[in-house]
């Protein structure tokens, strides 16, 4: 296996499996569980995961390990998810999928931004700020957290259910 950790080795084994079933793979984590390993993957796409993709990806991914030695011959327990919603956003394609959303942004300069993802590209992201659009290039961020909202914008009925 060389110099490359567990993760890496998993990473560079799911990746093209995970990518075959049109997700992106996020992340990959082995913690300890009891006597038993867990071993988490996370994936993600454009207009989210459904269960169907988590079942798909979750047979596709056993099947790889099973055909690989990098778990060894311990007990683990796979666990495929997607991200949560404080999962930061690094990437521009979780800036992307965070359209719409609240979000706070921490700029390199140490200020803090808080506003709604308009829209994002490979070179930034478009936030509304106090009712004005603010543009952040990805090389000004350090990191951003999708805030929680109890009622998101696109929600288009009340509580009472009337429109608006």
């Amino acid at each position: 296996m060389g110099s490359a950790s567990p993760r890496d080795h998993l990473m560079k084994l799911l990746e093209p499996v995970v990518s075959a079933e049109g997700l992106d793979l996020e992340d990959v984590t082995v913690t300890q569980a009891g006597k038993r390993r867990l071993l988490r993957v996370i994936v993600d796409r454009d207009g989210g995961v459904s269960l169907d993709d988590v079942a798909d990806v979750s047979q596709a991914v056993s099947a790889a390990l099973d055909d690989d030695d990098t778990m060894g011959i311990a007990a683990y327990t796979l666990e495929v998810s997607s991200p949560g919603v404080d999962r930061p956003l690094i990437e521009p394609r979780h800036w992307r999928r965070a359209a719409k959303r609240l979000v706070k942004a921490e700029l390199r300069d140490g200020t803090v931004v808080e506003g709604r993802v308009r829209s994002a590209d490979e070179s930034g992201v478009d936030l509304e700020i106090d009712g004005a659009d603010r543009r952040l290039d990805y090389q000004d961020l350090t990191r951003g957290r999708v805030q929680v909202e109890f009622r998101r914008i696109d929600d288009d009925t009340d509580v009472d259910g009337d429109e608006g």
